[in-house]
């Protein structure tokens, strides 16, 4: 995934007089400081949500809260309005590091209702196929999958419809139906994080989950095709691998 920090060159020289001062090196260390202050102000905000618990903290402390937003919009500045974030860098398996959408963290806090904890918060993104579906995890045996579609609708906007969910635990399951659709805008993106904000007015902060494979593969059951999902694959050095797998 590519870092989109760089300053743009214009395709013309500015001045065509060749005794004239060279810009090229100025326009290079402008870009090198930018990346600098970009890095930097990532730390700060990653930082910043990092005693958060994935944003459950966050809901009961304000000054916290827009400390954060603070530094987002400080970062989204030196992104960039005119940076290309809904390319094909926006294609991966993305796990959620803190967001403030309350639908998400009533489920994280309120898993243990039901006798579990919630797992890895992820987020699928296939731009060429134009989907994107929302995972939350509850290890071992349930899932909250949430299906959508996309459209690309801005350098930086994505248009998205819900069109199917299902909450599903080892021998149970309960289909639910599509329920809205709206839009985000990806106002940072580089090749470890995202920081997203949508109609609502909401945030996003989601890492890109090198270690997660989000796999479709068709498997036949009788005479229904059934299409499974490979959730995540955890990898351990010395102890091989172990794949949780559900049906949807």
């Amino acid at each position: 995934m590519a870092t989109c920090l760089l300053l743009p060159i214009p395709s013309k020289p500015q001045n065509s007089n060749p005794n004239s001062p060279k810009h090229s090196h100025t326009k290079i260390t402008c870009s090198s400081s930018l990346t600098a202050q970009s890095q930097s102000a990532k730390r700060h905000l990653l930082s910043l949500i990092s005693d958060q618990d994935r944003g459950l903290k966050t809901q009961r402390d304000p000054p916290k809260r827009a400390s954060i937003v603070e530094a987002i919009d400080a970062l989204a500045l030196l992104g960039g309005n005119d940076t290309v974030t809904t390319g094909a860098s926006l294609s991966a398996t993305w796990r959620m590091l803190w967001t403030t959408e309350k639908e998400q963290l009533f489920i994280v806090e309120n898993a243990r209702l039901f006798g579990t904890a919630a797992g890895d918060v992820l987020q699928v993104i296939d731009v060429e196929n134009k989907t994107l579906n929302n995972v939350i995890t509850f290890p071992p045996h349930g899932v909250f999958f949430v299906r959508s579609v996309i459209e690309i609708a801005s350098p930086q906007r994505v248009n998205f419809r819900f069109t199917s969910a299902v909450l599903r635990g080892k021998n149970w399951e309960i289909p639910l139906p599509p329920f809205g659709q709206g839009w985000f805008e990806t106002v940072y993106l580089d090749d470890e994080i995202r920081v997203v904000k949508d109609i609502r007015g909401d945030y996003l902060l989601p890492l890109w989950e090198q270690n997660v494979l989000f796999i479709r593969a068709n498997a036949t059951h009788g005479n229904q095709l059934s299409e499974l999902i490979v959730l995540k694959l955890y990898c351990y050095k010395f102890f091989g691998t172990k794949a949780v797998f559900t049906e949807i």
